[in-house]
């Protein structure tokens, strides 16, 4: 009895606990859901779901003429869900019908698979249930759109479970066409470079948001749960990409053909300071030349000879000397505070200051600073300063290194021999853009305009802020001084001394500025014989009388370099940049001012459409008596020209005339009658082997004698 009380007990005890535990289960299974059910929700999304950016499109970067320097092309990264409810229901029959012409399809699209191989992966990721497999990344917005129209995919993302991820690639439609100032534009944007870095705020836009969902090892998209970003403005560049296209093919022809290490040509619009182009190319260790660093605004150098002109101005302006004021060089050479200057060319005495600044006479200007400056240094300094080239140019870009260096009197590295080698461009680093700045302001009548590269910023082609040209100093000298300095730029080139007059002289408009050759160091192994190269230099404006355009060509040799001085390296350079510029912007014709008036009556013989042309060329003004034929005869006397038709049609066996014609439309005329021609000396007929009029036969000889 006892046993089966002492049973009955344990029983009933177990049947009590077991009721409470079903209570507890039951009150907390109603707490989960009913009390705290909110909370287990949302940490259960929190794992689950997440909230990932969508970039936003970057804006374009244009130049003033409309055209695309850097813009962004879309790509696409293509994934597939293949447990999508559409792809699978009815025991994946829409999957099964269309994976082979959808395999086909894409085989022909991309060209990188078979159709066997391609159905192998589309149906083993069907069997594995693959809820993003990533089928494609990286195509071409042509190949999205094809592949939109594929069997299967066409049907919808619900039904075919593809995804379309898009994604922006920047380009440069012009490669190599300022690539550094317009810059790169890459995924970690603290990388970014020129322009793309500068102004990367306001061309990246703002990201949106797209909710995702974790799912089986992968986050797919929630559909219908994103917020747009808002896409980057746009700016509108000062570059001309003709005056671009100028300038780096001017610099890399130089640097090819001389072997030279690294340059720079800046072209800025005298007016307004805006840069019109900068072209910066650097040699690679393959020997090839590319933007690799933006040597215009970021290369710190001695600037040489160029940066007289800062010492001239200062001289004039504090009025110590004019231009007519006599300097003894003292046969080119003289030691100062015990290191030894001297010139390019010894022997001569005393000279003219703006004979001094011509020849580019080192000695000349040292003696001077030191002179008038030597004990008050400090005024010579802040002559510096006030000409800006000491301090940053203000240009509208990001550039490492680019704040030039001067050090200042009584400091750590301030010597008695610190006046006289900066008054000729040494013991201070300045950068091209600053020397160019400078230079500017003199051919701008003395105001100093701010160096910018971008002009206007647009949002969807509609302008929001237009940048104006600023002025940083109304005045840097007085119009007594400035009409100085601008007599010694032009004397440069129009002396028959002046450093630059037999590279820079031959034009058909007149050009002021100032060459530069300063010694650099070797691998920084001193300036002894055997390790010292040199940097080029030639800074100057046109036409001199109105300039329209400053600019700046600065090049490094190298030790294997056949040409050293500026004149003979930059000085070609700026020409050739001149020279296109005039002839496509500042002249109808280039070649107009050499057409006088002449009583000499000419004749000559040719094509009639060449005759056109070259007329419409020159811009002279011309009559055509007749309306057919291929040939004119040409009578010109003062300016006009004369045309008409030959006064006999020859038969096609009678020998023509040929004198006073080119060799090519000569030689053009009787080869294609049959004859064949051998000529001798260069430029007009004056001579004929066979007399005009004369019957030939088909393969005959004739020989024609040029003057």
């Amino acid at each position: 009895m006892e046993i089966k009380k002492d049973i009955l007990w344990r029983v009933h005890l177990c049947f009590l606990l077991i009721c409470a535990l079903g209570i507890l289960v039951l009150w907390k299974v109603v707490s989960i859901q009913q009390v705290h059910g909110k909370y287990w929700v949302g940490l259960g999304d929190s794992l689950h779901l997440k909230y990932l950016p969508i970039d936003a499109e970057r804006g374009t970067i244009y130049s003033e003429d409309g055209s695309m320097l850097s813009t962004s092309v879309p790509i696409f990264d293509i994934y597939v869900d293949f447990n999508a409810e559409g792809l699978r229901e009815k025991n994946g029959v829409r999957f099964k019908e269309n994976v082979d012409s959808l395999s086909y399809s894409l085989a022909t699209l991309f060209g990188d698979k078979s159709k066997a191989e391609y159905k192998k992966i589309l149906q083993q990721a069907y069997r594995d249930k693959e809820r993003y497999y990533l089928l494609k990344r990286k195509i071409s917005f042509s190949q999205f759109q094809a592949l939109r129209e594929f069997p299967l995919v066409r049907q919808g993302r619900n039904k075919s479970g593809f995804i379309f991820e898009t994604r922006d690639k920047r380009i440069n439609p012009y490669v190599l066409l300022a690539n550094r100032t317009i810059g790169l534009s890459r995924e970690d944007s603290t990388k970014n470079v020129g322009l793309e870095l500068t102004y990367n705020n306001l061309l990246k836009g703002v990201s949106g948001q797209r909710l995702m969902r974790y799912s089986a090892g992968a986050y797919l998209p929630v559909e219908g749960a994103e917020l747009d970003p808002v896409n980057g403005k746009n700016i509108v560049t000062t570059i001309d990409p003709y005056i671009q296209d100028v300038a780096e093919n001017a610099l890399m022809k130089m640097l090819v053909d001389n072997n030279s290490t690294h340059g720079t040509a800046i072209v800025m619009e005298t007016s307004t300071g805006k840069i019109r182009a900068i072209a910066n190319l650097g040699k690679g260790e393959d020997g090839t030349y590319t933007e690799d660093f933006n040597y215009g605004i970021g290369k710190r150098t001695e600037p040489g000879s160029v940066f007289k002109l800062a010492t001239l101005l200062s001289l004039l302006e504090d009025k110590y000397v004019d231009i007519n004021s006599i300097v003894d060089v003292e046969g080119g050479a003289k030691y100062f505070y015990g290191l030894r200057i001297k010139d390019s060319h010894l022997g001569a005495r005393e000279m003219t200051v703006k004979k001094a600044f011509y020849t580019s006479s080192n000695v000349a200007f040292a003696k001077l600073a030191d002179q008038f400056y030597h004990n008050q240094p400090k005024k010579f300094t802040d002559h510096i300063h006030a000409f800006k080239l000491d301090t940053l140019s203000g240009v509208d870009i990001v550039a490492s290194s680019g704040k030039p260096v001067f050090y200042k009197p009584g400091g750590k590295y301030w010597h008695a021999t610190s006046i006289p080698y900066m008054a000729h461009g040494y013991g201070e680093l300045v950068t091209p853009i600053n020397l160019v700045t400078f230079y500017n302001a003199i051919a701008n009548n003395g105001k100093m305009m701010r160096p910018y590269l971008v002009s206007a910023i647009e949002d969807y082609g509609v302008t929001i802020k237009k940048i104006e040209p600023e002025v940083l100093v109304e005045k840097i000298c007085s119009n007594e001084t400035l009409a100085q300095v601008k007599e010694c730029l032009k004397a440069v080139v129009d002396s028959a001394h002046g450093t630059a007059h037999r590279v820079c002289y031959d034009t058909l408009y007149s050009i002021s500025g100032k060459t530069g050759t300063a010694v650099s160091a070797l691998n920084n192994k001193g300036y002894n014989k055997g390790n010292k190269i040199y940097q080029a230099s030639f800074m100057g404006f046109f036409p001199s009388e109105n300039p329209k355009y400053t600019i700046g060509v600065v090049i490094q040799n190298s030790n294997e370099s056949r040409l050293v001085y500026g004149a003979d390296v930059s000085g070609r350079v700026f020409k050739e940049i001149s020279d296109r510029l005039y002839n496509h912007f500042l002249s109808k014709n280039m070649f107009a001012s050499r057409i006088n008036p002449d009583t000499l009556t000419y004749n000559y013989y040719g094509r009639r459409s060449d005759m056109s042309s070259i007329f419409r060329y020159l811009d002279m003004t011309s009559t055509d008596s007749s309306s057919g034929g291929y040939w004119r005869d040409l009578q010109v006397r003062n300016n006009y020209a004369i045309m008409k038709a030959p006064s006999v049609e020859l038969p096609k066996s009678v020998t023509p005339n040929v004198l006073g014609m080119g060799l090519k439309d000569a030689v053009y005329l009787l080869e294609n009658m049959g004859f064949i021609t051998s000529v001798s000396g260069r430029g007009k007929v004056i001579n004929q082997s066979l007399v005009a009029g004369a019957t030939f036969k088909k393969g005959q000889h004739i020989n024609l004698v040029l003057n």
